[in-house]
Parts: structure tokens; sequence; C-alpha cells
């Protein structure tokens, strides 16, 4: 029999016959092709597909400097970021006129929250991803 057989075959079946040849081919031989069903599920068409697995909620955030809202407080911007990251005033500059860049990396949602308010408060713009 050739593969274009064997595949004009199982376009015939159902969503629900599908599953049970995924499920009979995983016991036959000891492999998991749960990506597989998932994807070939909706392609087919008609049918119910299985419940998504649930997407984990982010636990740890970036803060990004995107730049300063006002030349005038720039300077502000600068000793929130020493202050944040305990870096030198070059450095602290650097990255201020640098920016778009990471002020501080990994952080919890709160943290990152209040940071975003610090930099926002001295005049900078802040994204959290």
């Amino acid at each position: 029999m050739a593969v274009d057989d064997i595949i004009a075959e199982i376009e015939k079946l159902s969503v629900l016959d599908l599953v049970k040849l995924g499920k009979a081919l995983q016991e036959k031989w000891g492999v998991s092709a749960a990506p597989v069903a998932v994807a070939a599920g909706p392609a087919v068409g008609g049918g119910t597909a299985e419940p998504a697995t649930p997407v984990e909620e982010q636990t740890e955030f970036n803060v990004i400097l995107t730049g300063v809202a006002d030349t005038t407080k720039k300077i502000n911007v600068i000793k929130v970021v020493r202050e944040i990251t305990q870096l030198g005033l070059k450095e602290a500059k650097d990255l201020v006129d640098g920016a778009p860049k990471p002020v501080k990396e990994a952080v919890a949602k709160e943290e990152a929250a209040q940071l975003k308010a610090k930099l926002e408060e001295a005049g900078g713009t802040v994204d959290v991803k």
C-alpha cells in the first residue's frame, strides 16, 4: 500500500475515529503524538476538539525604559535608574540615553509595577513585558 493511499484513507475518517487511531498508534509503539493530533483536529473540520492546555500565567517581567517624556526631567530619570539598578552615574546616563533598554529583568509583577510607577513619576516612559 502506497503512502498516498494511506493518506487518502485517513482523510475519510471522522474526528472521533482519528482520535481513536492516534491513541491506538501511541499504545502500539509507545510514543506520544499529542501535538499532531491537536493540529490535525481543526484541519479536518467538524466534531469537537480536545480542550487546549491552560496557558501558564507570566510570573517574571522585564521593566524597559523606552525614553524620557520631557528632556528637562532626564536627570530625575537617571537618578531613579541609579537607585533601581545600583549603577554608577555614567552607566545610568548611558542606559537612559540608549533607551529603549531594560532597567530590570525577571522581576515579580508587583515589583515591576512599582518600578514603572517610579520611573514614570520621574518623567520616563516605560513598558513592562
